[in-house]
């Protein structure tokens, strides 16, 4: 039996920040569940309409476990780009896939933690360091995606049209032939039950 797990989240999305912890969960419990993390690069222009409200974070943080830092606080009137985290995690997903997750979660930290907006090369020289990735000049050229980003982004428009919805994030699990839509704003406090969810559909297609 084939099973594998899509993700399509962008990086400066709170409730893909939310969603998140359930990947984690997936990997660590059940590692025979491929992972693909599929930046779907929604925020990725500044044009001042991508901005996000304290009523959004508040209904964000009421619903799951994931905090936001003062520093993040203060710049929601700015607008959000995830241009440049696109551009990362798709080459990442391609060259380094072991590290994607791990990568994914270091930027939402960075974001949604330390408040950095991400959106020039100089918010992920740390990043960049700490995994010890080579990572090509185009990824950083915020004024456009790459062919890989933009050929990612048509995959995850065609896979919208499939399972009928363009909301984000979205998680998925293909066993074998089958595509299932996961609710996952039922388990956004609870990753246990998100995994036992997993499990039956893994038991009932086994």
């Amino acid at each position: 039996m084939s099973a594998e797990l899509f993700f399509i989240y962008d990086s400066h999305c709170p409730w893909s920040y939310a969603a998140t912890p359930l990947v984690n969960a997936v990997k660590q419990s059940l590692p025979q569940v491929s992972l693909n993390l599929w930046h779907c690069a929604y925020f990725s222009d500044a044009d001042g309409e991508n901005v996000i409200t304290k009523q959004q974070i508040a209904q964000v943080k009421e619903l799951s476990s994931v905090s936001f830092s003062p520093d993040y606080m203060k710049n929601l009137s700015q607008g959000r780009d995830s241009t440049l985290c696109a551009n990362l995690m798709t080459w990442a997903t391609n060259k380094t896939s072991q590290q994607a997750l791990s990568l994914l979660n270091a930027l939402q930290a960075a974001h949604f933690g330390a408040g950095k907006q991400l959106s020039e090369q100089a918010d992920f020289t740390n990043i960049v360091n700490e995994f010890k990735l080579s990572v090509p000049a185009k990824v950083f050229n915020n004024s456009k995606l790459t062919n890989d980003a933009v050929a990612q982004v048509h995959e995850i428009y065609a896979l919208q049209e499939i399972i009928t919805t363009k909301a984000i994030p979205a998680l998925l699990l293909a066993i074998n032939d089958e595509l299932i839509l996961l609710n996952h704003n039922l388990y956004l406090q609870n990753p246990d039950d998100f995994i036992d969810a997993i499990k039956l559909e893994l038991n009932k297609h086994s």
